[in-house]
């Protein structure tokens, strides 16, 4: 069964919504582990590496953590898969330079692809809104098996730029920031915490509920589902697609 929608803008949840689960926490999240290292002690001079370092040791509630007692932090974050922003920022950082070195290559489910290419041809905005952080979305959508996907995406949010993905207002700073209004806005996301925070910011919410995810058990609540994108329909400048 197909959900239709006349939106203006659709925004785009990565985990578990256009990709897999599996290859970040398989793939992208033993990649970072292992350079966090040096990553610290190399480059903790410049702004993003220095202001992540700083956030760290805010959270620790001790400014003079050592860069070994750092390196500790992120590594128990990345374990508890926690979404911390510093952590986030210094996967991004690492994440952005194996994608351009091609030692990576971002995954996409096979639906994903074609739906936002007709979106986008049907006049319909794109956006990106995940816990990992910008960097790391823009080398994501920029290498994918299907080639670069940013000309598609109007813009990319993350926990820094907008906020916390569960809390209402974040939906409402990104609704501010693109000059849609909330009910023409669609969010699409497989965590039903998300979903239920963009329906009280006002928004239209599909919950994408693919098999093998981690929230295909606990299902998606009381929103709109689908199994994959070519059960959403989306309608933009007077074209359905």
């Amino acid at each position: 069964m197909t959900a239709s929608f006349s939106v203006d803008a659709v925004v785009l949840d990565i985990e578990g919504t256009t990709s897999t689960t599996g290859f970040v926490v398989d793939v992208l999240y033993p990649y970072s582990r292992a350079r966090f290292g040096a990553l610290l002690a190399e480059r903790g001079a410049e702004p993003a590496v220095a202001r992540a370092i700083e956030q760290v040791r805010a959270e620790l509630g001790d400014p003079g953590a050592g860069l070994d007692r750092v390196e500790e932090t992120l590594h128990g974050w990345l374990d508890e898969d926690r979404k911390a922003t510093p952590l986030k920022t210094l996967q991004g950082v690492i994440w952005a330079e194996g994608f351009a070195a091609g030692d990576l290559v971002a995954h996409f489910y096979d639906d994903v692809v074609p739906a936002l290419r007709a979106w986008h041809a049907a006049g319909v905005r794109l956006y990106v809104y995940s816990s990992g952080s910008v960097a790391a979305q823009r080398a994501w959508f920029a290498s994918s098996p299907a080639g670069d996907l940013l000309p598609l995406v109007s813009g990319l949010f993350d926990t820094e730029n907008a906020g916390a993905k569960q809390e209402p207002g974040s939906y409402r700073r990104i609704a501010a920031e693109t000059g849609v209004a909330p009910g023409r806005l669609l969010f699409l996301s497989d965590r039903p915490g998300e979903l239920d925070a963009a329906r009280a910011a006002g928004w239209l919410a599909v919950g994408v509920r693919r098999p093998g995810e981690p929230y295909f058990e606990q299902g998606v609540g009381d929103h709109v589902e689908a199994g994959s994108f070519d059960e959403i329909s989306v309608s933009g400048s007077g074209s359905t697609v």
